[in-house]
Formats: C-alpha cells, sequence, structure tokens
C-alpha cells in the first residue's frame, strides 16, 4: 500500500489464483451465431477442429458451461506472475486534477510483459498433453509470439511464428525474446507458405497484417500431423482464459470496498478487453453492479464503430471457418500503425454478439492521442505502457478529465495489458514529432466489405 500522495498497490497472495475461468455464454440473454464451414456453410463440428485444436480447447470453445476448472498443471506456471497487482494511480488522478479514482490491472508482470501467457500457456499445455510436437501461430506487436515461445519452453514444445512484417522491422527486440524461448520466427507474408507467396507476387513489399500471418501459420499446421494451431485472441477458448484478469480485478476492488462505474479496456482481437470485463458483466447480469464498459479501438483498425457485423473468415486466404464478427473484410490491410497488437480486421465473434445485444459500447482513438495518454501516465505512474494498452489509458485518462469537468467521483477501472519496453522505436517517432494519424477513408472498408464471402 501507499499513502495519499502514491499510487495503491492491491495485492493478493498465491493461493487467490483462481481456480477457474468463466464462460460468459451461461448467462448472456441470447446465444452466439455458429462458425460456418468455409465449404457447406453449415455449423463447425469437432471435426472440421480438429486439424488445428486439441480435443480439449474444441470443448472449451462451445462449451455452454458457467465456469471450467483450471488445471494444477496450468495454474503452477501462473504462478511465476500471478495473481497481478491492481493499482490505484493516485499521481495519474492528481496529475489530472480528476476527483475520480483510477485503477489499473497491470498485466505486464508477466514472463513476456503482456496478457498474452493467460491463454499461451494452458493452450500448450493441452497440446503437450496430447502429443503434439509443435505449435505454429501468428503474432503482431509480438507479444503473443513470445507468450506462445515462452509458453512452448515450459512444455517442450517447438514454437514456429508468423510475425507480421511492419512489426517485425519496427521490434526486432521482440522476435529476439522468442528466439531466445526457442522459437523460429518469419516475417510474414513469407515465401515459405502458398497463402505468403501469393501475397508478395501481388506486393512485394506488403506491411503485412495479421489475417494474412494467420493463414501462414494455418496452412503449416493444416499440413503436419504432429503439428497444431494457437491463437492469441479472437477465439472464445482464448477469451475464456484471460477471465483470470477481471475474477482477480473484482476480488482487489471488494478487498478496498470499491466497485466501478466504468470500465475502459483496449480492443484489437478482443482477449484483454474480453478477459477484464466478462466476470464484470457477470456481476451486471445479475443486478448486482451496474458498470458502464467501454472498448477503446484504433482509428486505423475500428472494427467495431466501423464495420459490418457479418459472416467473415478469420484469415486472409479464407482457410478458416467462417465467423459472424464485427468485420472490415478478411483482406482489408490496416495502415502500419505502432499498436500492431491492434491491426486485426475483426472483433472476437463472442464479443460482437454482446456488442449486438447493447452490453457494452465503443470508441475509436488516433495514435497520437493515445501515445500523449502513454507519456503522461508514464511521467505519473512510471510504467511505459505498451501502443496497445496506451487506447485503454486514452479512454480511461478522457473519462477522468471529464469528472474533472463535472466533479462527479466516478470510480474507473482499465487495464493496462503490457509494457512498453520493446517498443521505444515508437515512443521515440512520437516525441520527434514522426508519428501520423492514418485517416481512413470510408472507400477503403466499403472496397474491403464488398468481398465479404
Amino acid at each position: 500500500m501507499a499513502d495519499e500522495t502514491g499510487s495503491t498497490k492491491i495485492l493478493l497472495d498465491e493461493s487467490r489464483i483462481p481456480r477457474r475461468w468463466y464462460n460468459v455464454v451461461a448467462d448472456l440473454p441470447a446465444p452466439p451465431p455458429p462458425p460456418l464451414h468455409p465449404g457447406t456453410r453449415e455449423p463447425v463440428g469437432p471435426e472440421d477442429l480438429a486439424p488445428l485444436f486439441p480435443i480439449d480447447l474444441i470443448e472449451q470453445e462451445v462449451s455452454l458451461e458457467r465456469y471450467l476448472d483450471i488445471p494444477e498443471e496450468v495454474r503452477e506456471v501462473y504462478r511465476l506472475w500471478r495473481p497481478t497487482p491492481l493499482y490505484r494511480a493516485r499521481r495519474l488522478e492528481k496529475a489530472l486534477g480528476t476527483p475520480a479514482r483510477i485503477y489499473y490491472k497491470y498485466e505486464g508482470v508477466s514472463p513476456s510483459g503482456s496478457h498474452k501467457p493467460n491463454t499461451a500457456v494452458p493452450q500448450a499445455f493441452y497440446n503437450a498433453k496430447h502429443g503434439i510436437r509443435r505449435l505454429t501461430t501468428e503474432t503482431g506487436a509480438g507479444q503473443w509470439g513470445s507468450s506462445l515461445a515462452f509458453a512452448c519452453s515450459m512444455y517442450g514444445l517447438e514454437c514456429e511464428v508468423w510475425m507480421v512484417r511492419a512489426s517485425y522491422d519496427q521490434k526486432p527486440y521482440r522476435r529476439l525474446m522468442m528466439e531466445t524461448y526457442g522459437a523460429r520466427v518469419h516475417a510474414s507474408p513469407s515465401p515459405l507458405t502458398t497463402a505468403g507467396a501469393k501475397i508478395l507476387a501481388e506486393d512485394a513489399d506488403s506491411p503485412g497484417s495479421l489475417g494474412i500471418a494467420i493463414s501462414e501459420a494455418v496452412e503449416v499446421a493444416a499440413g503436419a500431423d504432429d503439428t497444431r494451431y494457437a491463437l492469441g485472441s479472437v477465439l472464445n477458448h482464448v477469451l475464456l482464459h484471460q477471465t483470470v484478469i477481471g475474477e482477480e480485478a473484482l476480488e482487489q476492488l471488494a478487498s478496498v470496498g470499491e466497485t466501478p462505474d466504468v470500465i475502459v479496456g483496449c480492443t484489437g482481437g478482443g482477449s484483454n478487453f474480453a478477459g477484464l470485463i466478462f466476470p464484470f458483466l457477470r456481476e451486471k447480469l445479475a443486478g448486482r453492479i451496474d458498470p458502464v464498459l467501454r472498448a477503446v479501438e484504433p482509428a486505423a483498425c475500428p472494427s467495431l464503430t466501423r464495420g459490418r457485423y457479418e459472416y467473415d473468415f478469420g484469415d486472409t486466404a479464407g482457410l478458416t471457418p467462417l465467423m459472424k464478427m464485427h468485420t472490415l473484410g478478411h483482406d482489408f490491410v490496416p495502415d502500419p500503425i505502432h499498436a500492431g497488437g491492434l491491426r486485426y480486421h475483426g472483433m472476437a465473434p463472442l464479443l460482437s454478439h454482446i456488442y449486438e445485444l447493447g452490453l457494452f459500447e465503443a470508441v475509436a482513438k488516433r495514435q497520437r492521442e493515445c501515445f500523449e495518454a502513454g507519456i503522461l501516465f508514464a511521467r505519473a505512474e512510471g510504467i511505459v505502457p505498451a501502443p496497445e494498452g496506451t487506447h485503454a489509458l486514452a479512454g480511461a485518462i478522457e473519462e477522468a478529465r471529464r469528472c474533472a469537468e463535472t466533479g462527479e467521483e466516478k470510480v474507473i477501472l482499465t487495464a493496462l495489458s503490457g509494457h512498453g519496453h520493446f517498443d521505444m522505436s515508437s515512443y521515440e517517432r512520437y516525441l520527434s514529432g514522426e508519428m501520423e494519424d492514418f485517416d481512413l477513408p470510408q472507400e477503403r472498408i466499403e472496397q474491403s466489405l464488398a468481398r465479404l464471402p
């Protein structure tokens, strides 16, 4: 704990690491639409997903159970960094002159420096349990790739990562971190796959996208019996694993007698936001609390605020099942913004469904506003946030400034998804004045949406 002038750190002992993941599907007023087979357009079955995922993860993907037990072998690895601290940002409050009380759940204390190991560890565990030798994946900013590389090292699995070219070039230390954990890393698009070679033939200087990198990783996984694919966001089982964030935050806030009025999180594919809000949404649906839930996405890739709610592929080449989600089109290639982890064309189908139910709201922010928030936060709280997390901070700071104008003493909760120690080149561009805000023309969105399947 700290005095009234310093930030307050709220911790739980390791015995309080959640023992169950929370499945929000069990409590929704309407079930989400099923994924469809790209050929038959019928709902996919377990046999359709078996080439990519072990049965445990497939069962979690379609589960209607409210809670699923966390294996003790997974909790044992979680103990390396969980429970993560919840801070009250008193210095930030003072800098803003706000009567609001701001809390942030800090996931940057994990081995890879982000929230991603919360799902990387169980995914690696279940694959190792079924005798899989290698996992393939994609990564945008590198947080997911380094998290899966770490998790694979825990269970003796090989790891192969396709890293979006724009981030591969911007963040060499993320690549080196993956390689330190034992992973092989390729810039995407790459000439190693049919999907990558096709993109390079059309545009040799393609900056890549998460959709393209997914196509490459899925292609390799589907072609080898001893290999499976791991995804760092979007799918139900990934969002499920991240609920350890919100479950801990609920208990930590309760320990200091606080209830959030507003909960703000960044969204790209949606795993960090879902992990934070789902346990609170459970309490909201039960009538025990009533916070405003707000997603913040990049203006350069605004799937919730400007996308369309339609069935679409999760990847560029059309190898994945069709998922009903807020999408900009599976072949949409975002501008190379510095929040590489938010450069995904679609929003998690489960979050998209919940958004359609009107259970949370969304806003889009430009990257200069977000980096301004990140700088303010770093100078007040001492933590340099990852570019993805600056979107959540920008949303929280905007709300706190409204409270300064109105005098409202709201409790604001946000999630700082990771630190920015490997993102200093991005901060350099902002501090030097070279960072640009990208205006996304509606014409580009319409052109991409016109090619929906």
